[in-house]
């Protein structure tokens, strides 16, 4: 493969406005770069879990192959009509979603976001993924998107929470759990 990018700057986007996959341009804050631009962003918070030194090996597989659907998910948005996330990877992580679920203890208090480094950047990249979900059903209103681009992060964000579930009790060996009576306490 050839040099995809050879100057790095190009100065068109001075002016506002940015180019989408198909060759049009958009104003930088069009609701189909907030969608990609959101996807990204939970792209690199997953790099960010990643990041983290000793993660569990099936955690790390699982977080890679979510990157790239990620980077096609955003390819997908960046290409008005292009369809890229197919129901298999929705299926896929659900897989993925019920394995990590199973050998944990059902929940019966609010988790809050912590139990450690990468259960941390888990619970961060779970919201943002969802802010990336908002994004995408505010740019169906506007034009047509796939509904498995919402869907696959529905799932990615419930995959995420479980995950940072399983991350805090590899990191911390528990979980960070709501306290409701903690009103003010030091």
């Amino acid at each position: 493969m050839g040099n995809r990018l050879s100057k790095i700057y190009t100065r068109t986007g001075d002016d506002g406005s940015t180019g989408l996959g198909d060759g049009s341009r958009v104003r930088k804050d069009d609701a189909r770069v907030e969608a990609y631009g959101t996807v990204d962003e939970a792209n690199s918070a997953v790099g960010v879990i990643l990041a983290v030194p000793g993660l569990p090996a099936a955690v790390a597989e699982c977080l890679i192959a979510v990157q790239h659907d990620l980077f096609d998910l955003g390819g997908e948005l960046c290409i008005p009509g292009m369809t890229l996330i197919k129901p298999e990877q929705i299926e896929q992580l659900e897989s993925q979603l019920d394995g990590f679920n199973d050998p944990l203890p059902p929940l019966k208090e609010f988790i809050l976001p912590g139990g450690g480094p990468a259960a941390a950047a888990c619970h961060l990249a779970r919201t943002i993924v969802r802010r990336a979900e908002r994004r995408v059903w505010t740019l169906s209103t506007e034009t047509t998107v796939s509904p498995d681009a919402a869907r696959y992060l529905n799932r990615l964000s419930d995959l995420l929470f479980v995950i940072a579930r399983v991350l805090a009790r590899h990191e911390n060996g528990s979980e960070v759990v709501w306290n409701r009576n903690r009103r003010g306490a030091p």
